[in-house]
């Protein structure tokens, strides 16, 4: 021990040439061609050699390097790997952070995964309510308390369900990035903390009855409002994929409608069979576009789509006006097409496809099949009823034309 001096150690640093020279017992100043003067401990570890960065000098000074080498000495006695633990320590230190810095690693990934429309849901429950109360904790020292403050803090229970879906979801990103240990939101749930939410309105389904008053009445909302309400109903799509289509993606050739997956709900592109009254109504709206690449521009200018709101506002002004018909929504004409295809004895798995569902379970992950053949069918088959009642004719069941679909 003690080899080295301090005037020794200076001359080797003014002179700049690279060398390993030992103190003793281990230890030893190195000096690197960059000229990074530093301290190692060498030693045996489970049979293997091993090395401890001790640090720089003359951070650490000769006395202190000798210091912290003995230390080190008698912990590596008592079984500590002191090179593996240090690792594990500057590991732990690099993944440390701040639940703003988490969140937005993941809402950097959750961008690349989620819908748009999800996604911005997200952003907003994350920025707005998770961050302002809990995003200058770190990470690994968010207690289930914490949670349990912001739900309360949320008050309504619809809302606060989807904060703590977006807060699991960040933990859930943080435990894969070793950001985090555990996940605080386990166990909780927005049901015991809030309030109990006003009951949720069922979907509805427009009888036939109604469909004959309101089908004839459409033209009184404007005519490109009335194809698309048409267009909705007959295709069964959710009404951002109309609004935001575009010309590009419907081959009237074809009789083929493809909702690219920026546009679903699903993230999958979807292809949908048009009825033949329903290519007539998509060629109606092209004659209306005037150009524009969208199916349905805007009436304030061509070079975007119309809001997503129009559809619902011309609805509700609809039932204003007929006053016999319960007030209806865009996506309860889901609903309804849903409703009418099982009442025209439409296979499940095909009505569900038409709807683009995800059929889930061992049907969903085995079943490939597109069913466009069938779908075809089945819709061609609603929309004859949906002229039906547009124009008043008596439609029955038991007609020659409706093809009775066999169990799956």
């Amino acid at each position: 021990m003690a080899k080295l001096t301090d005037v020794q150690i200076k001359s080797w640093i003014r002179t700049g040439t690279p060398i390993s020279k030992s103190d003793g017992d281990g230890l030893t100043f190195t000096l690197s061609k960059n000229g990074i003067a530093a301290w190692v401990l060498r030693y045996r570890y489970g049979g293997a050699q091993k090395e401890l960065t001790i640090g720089r000098y003359p951070d650490i000074t000769l006395g202190k390097a000798r210091e912290l080498a003995t230390e080190s000495r008698a912990k590596i006695q008592q079984g500590v790997d002191v090179a593996r633990t240090k690792k594990l320590v500057a590991r732990e230190l690099a993944a440390a952070k701040t639940l703003r810095e988490l969140a937005n690693d993941y809402l950097t990934k959750a961008k690349l995964e989620l819908a748009d429309s999800t996604f911005k849901q997200r952003k907003h429950h994350i920025n707005d309510v998770i961050l302002p109360k809990l995003g200058s904790l770190p990470v690994r020292e968010v207690t289930t308390s914490d949670v349990v403050y912001l739900i309360e803090s949320v008050g309504k229970m619809h809302v606060a369900s989807l904060v703590l879906i977006a807060l699991s979801r960040i933990f859930q990103y943080g435990i894969t990035k070793h950001a985090a240990l555990s996940n605080p939101c386990l166990g909780i749930t927005a049901k015991a903390i809030c309030d109990a939410p006003k009951p949720t309105r069922l979907r509805l389904k427009i009888t036939e009855d109604e469909l004959r008053l309101v089908l004839p009445a459409l033209p009184s909302v404007g005519i490109e409002n009335a194809l698309a309400i048409k267009i909705l109903l007959s295709t069964c799509v959710r009404t951002n994929e109309l609004v935001k289509a575009e010309w590009e993606d419907i081959d009237l050739d074809k009789a083929e409608w493809t909702i690219p997956k920026a546009n679903s709900k699903t993230r999958k592109g979807f292809t949908i069979p048009l009825p033949t009254a329903t290519l007539g109504w998509f060629k109606e709206l092209q004659q209306h576009a005037c150009g524009s690449k969208y199916v349905l521009p805007s009436r304030a200018g061509k070079k975007t789509h119309i809001a997503l709101l129009t559809i619902g506002v011309a609805l509700n002004k609809l039932c204003n006006k007929l006053g016999d018909v319960r007030r209806f929504t865009p996506h309860d004409l889901r609903s309804t097409a849903r409703s009418h295809l099982t009442e025209l004895g439409v296979n499940i798995i095909v009505a569900e496809r038409c709807l683009n569902h995800s059929l889930g379970g061992l049907v969903g992950i085995y079943d490939q099949h597109d069913y466009m053949t069938e779908r075809r069918i089945a819709l061609e088959l609603w929309t004859e009823l949906i002229l039906a009642c547009e124009s008043g004719e008596v439609w029955q069941k038991n007609n020659k034309n409706i093809i009775q679909f066999k169990s799956a």
